[in-house]
This record gives C-alpha cells, structure tokens and sequence, in this order.
C-alpha cells in the first residue's frame, strides 16, 4: 500500500506542475498538455480505488491513519481535476470572445443595411407603442380625476340635502322614528359612495396595468 500510495502522492505533484505548464502554454501545445494531464488524473482515481480496497486490509491500529492518507489523495484528485477544468472553462470562454471578435470586426454595415432598419424600426415601433400607452394613461388619469371630482360634488350636494331635509323635519315636528330612518338611509347612501371610489379606482389600475 505504501509503495501505491508514493506513486500516487508523486502523480498529483507532477499534475500540479503541468496545471502551471497548462496555463502558458501555446495554442498549439494546449490540447496535448490538456490530454496528458487529464490521462494522470484518470490513473490518480484509479490509484485511490485500489489504495480504499487496501485500507480495509490494514491492520486495525494503523487502518485509521491510512483512511485519513487516502482520503487527502481523494480531496486532492478532486481539487486538480476542478483546477483543470476552470482552466479549460477559461480557454473556451477566451477563444469564444476571439471568435466573436473577429466576426465582428470583418463585417461591413451598408447604409441600408437590412439588419440594421430592422432594428430602427423595431426601436421606432417599442417607441411609438409606449408613447401612446403614456397618452392613453394620461386620458385615463384624466377621467379619474373628473369622476372623483363628481362624486365630492354629489357627496356635498347629498350632506346640504340632508341638512335641509333635518331643518324640514324639525319644523314640521316629524317624529324620532323618521329621523332615524333618515340618518340610516344617509349611512347607507356614504357606504354606496365610498364603494363606488373604490371600485372606480381599481378599474383605473387595472387599466393602467394593462396598457403598461
């Protein structure tokens, strides 16, 4: 086991290295390099397979020490394959904007491009759209305002009717029960009102969060 587990430590040192290689390495070299390392990783997980069969043949006084050796080779093995990988995450990230580079320096825009009218006239059309949501809000905001003006018209034409129709009742010396009657109808009628706000207003939301 210890002779396994030498060859082992020293694959893991030697893949640490060429990780260093790796990342100054030409276009040309990067694959092979990228080949290589990933074929010692590949031994170096085989290596810790047969390293756990030969932990459990170990003398029970020594088992616990030789479960922790194998162990570090595992977390190791698993933080130079992560390290390869963001290395390789990296290339393509950079051969991608390379690609994209050059793309976009060998196109040639026209003055009529099609392309490009397309995207004015899609910007012109968002334009218009929100230009005539915001009319339309405005409208809307508009007729809210007049209706809520309306109703403070009517609530205080409804309390100086009241109020005339209180000083009526007292001269005409009209009994508590009428009045009472009175003043519920009047309570009702301020519920009605109230509700009417209400539901005016959120009809004007809905509208608004519609045309938005």
């Amino acid at each position: 086991m210890d002779v396994l587990y030498n060859q082992t430590n020293k694959l893991i040192h030697e893949v640490q290295d060429d990780l260093g290689r790796l990342e100054r390495a030409s276009k040309n070299d990067i694959h092979i390099y990228e080949n290589e390392i990933q074929a010692k990783i590949d031994h170096i997980f085989s290596n810790n397979e047969r390293l756990e069969i030969l932990v459990n043949k170990e003398h029970p006084t020594r088992r616990s020490s030789a479960k922790m050796r194998v162990d570090q080779l595992k977390y190791d093995c698993q933080h130079i394959q992560a390290a390869l990988r963001h290395l390789q995450h990296k290339r393509y990230q950079k051969e991608e904007e390379e690609r994209e580079r050059d793309a976009l320096m060998s196109r040639t825009f026209a003055p009529n491009d099609d392309d490009t009218s397309i995207e004015i006239d899609a910007g012109l059309q968002h334009n218009t759209r929100l230009q005539d949501s915001h009319h339309e809000m405005d409208n809307l905001i508009g007729s809210g305002s007049s209706v809520l003006g309306n109703l403070r018209e009517q609530r205080m034409t409804l309390k100086g009717t009241q109020r005339k129709m209180l000083d009526i009742a007292n001269t005409l010396g009209l009994s508590n029960t009428v009045m009472r009657f009175i003043e519920k109808r009047t309570y009702q009628d301020r519920f009605i009102l109230y509700g009417g706000m209400i539901v005016t207003c959120i009809i004007m939301f809905l509208i608004w969060k519609y045309f938005a």
